[in-house]
């Protein structure tokens, strides 16, 4: 049987997709916020891990701001 070739890259919005779940933690974090100063019983170790997705999730999306733009840099180097 012969081998077909492979397809071509899908081409994504990274810095979108990782925007979107910062986004999320954020809104996580300052609903979690709101309760617990509202007295309900939140776990800190709930509000600690929405602001650690939060801090992790922007150096995501630096990353794949940095990594988006040297492939476009690399592409037109390239033409």
């Amino acid at each position: 049987m012969e081998r077909r070739p492979d397809p071509e890259p899908l081409e994504t919005d990274d810095v979108r997709i990782v925007a979107g779940g910062t986004a999320l933690w954020g809104i996580a974090l300052l609903v979690l916020a709101v309760a617990r100063l509202a007295g309900a019983d939140v776990r800190m170790w709930w509000i600690g891990m929405c602001a650690y997705g939060l801090a992790l999730g922007l150096l995501g999306v630096r990353y794949c701001q940095r990594r988006r733009d040297a492939i476009a840099r690399d592409r037109t180097v390239a033409e």
